[in-house]
């Protein structure tokens, strides 16, 4: 039952991560390659906030999803207004930026050793929560609410907007909306969200190093994205099964751990190649090609 509860947990996890990464590639046109980054900016505060003040979640929360948010400025800002290739090259540069941060900043975030001992969530500074039932139960609430979260966003008119810039940007520019702002707000709230994701990983795994937020584990969440399905929430959830779930199905077959990675590394490269060639929207998304 414990093995069934950790994939739930990482499964809420990447969902949160995956949707994420919708928001800008698959509503504002905007191929995103530092999601890692924002995830790994989340983990770190979490674990400094958590041992060192041991604040509630809530707070906890707040203070992880602006703080990450307001790391996507740094690039949002200077970025947004860059078209396809370049603002991909950009948002690498910033994946790579924040991974040697994180890799050499030893004395904050003691480098390739890592930070242990990370204490769990607690709620009202009294409560600490523990165990993998717990963590279930909070993971696919938060989850669940996020989900509520980006179909409100998806069907508002702010959303509405970011689905006319993905078409026309000139057009919406026009007609007098800001296409920057809008992409900029979503890519704050991507990181937002991502850095919530980095919270829970932090506080359950209750250690954290550099190697979890690197350039590969970016491509990951966007190959996920990708084969799922841009441009809606189902297409998301279905890319966090199914890299999730992959894994597993390998490791129940028998596979030995140094095939199964290895395996698993084909299939997800496969997959990726066949649905980019029948299906551009991926397996649930959206027809979003122009």
């Amino acid at each position: 039952m414990e093995y069934i509860l950790h994939i739930i947990i990482m499964l809420n996890i990447y969902v949160l991560l995956v949707l994420s990464a919708n928001l800008p590639i698959g509503m504002a046109n905007l191929l995103s390659m530092c999601q890692a980054a924002f995830y790994g900016i989340g983990a770190y505060i979490s674990a400094f906030f958590l041992m060192q003040f041991g604040l509630p979640f809530i707070v906890i929360a707040v203070i992880v999803m602006f703080t990450t948010g307001l790391f996507s400025c740094l690039i949002s800002l200077a970025s947004v207004k860059l078209k396809d290739d370049y603002f991909i090259l950009a948002s690498l540069g910033f994946q790579m930026i924040v991974y040697t941060i994180l890799y050499n900043w030893t004395d904050v975030t003691r480098g390739p050793y890592g930070i242990p001992g990370i204490p769990g969530i607690k709620f009202f500074g009294i409560w600490s929560l523990s165990g993998t039932w717990g963590y279930c139960a909070l993971t696919t609430v938060v989850s669940l609410a996020v989900i509520g979260v980006f179909r409100k966003i998806k069907y508002s008119p702010y959303g509405r907007v970011l689905k006319a810039i993905r078409s026309d940007e000139l057009s919406v520019e026009a007609l007098g909306r800001n296409a920057v702002l809008f992409k900029s707000w979503a890519f704050f709230l991507s990181a937002a969200f991502s850095g919530l994701a980095g919270l829970f990983y932090a506080s359950y795994v209750s250690y954290i190093d550099p190697t979890s937020f690197t350039l590969d584990e970016s491509i990951f969440i966007v190959s996920a994205l990708f084969i799922g399905g841009v441009g809606n929430i189902k297409g998301p959830v279905l890319g966090a099964v199914f890299v999730v779930l992959l894994p597993e199905i390998l490791r129940f077959l028998g596979m030995p751990d140094t095939f199964a990675a290895n395996m698993r590394q084909i299939i997800y490269g496969l997959a990726l190649v066949l649905v980019m060639y029948f299906r551009p929207q991926g397996l649930w998304g959206e027809n979003v090609m122009k």
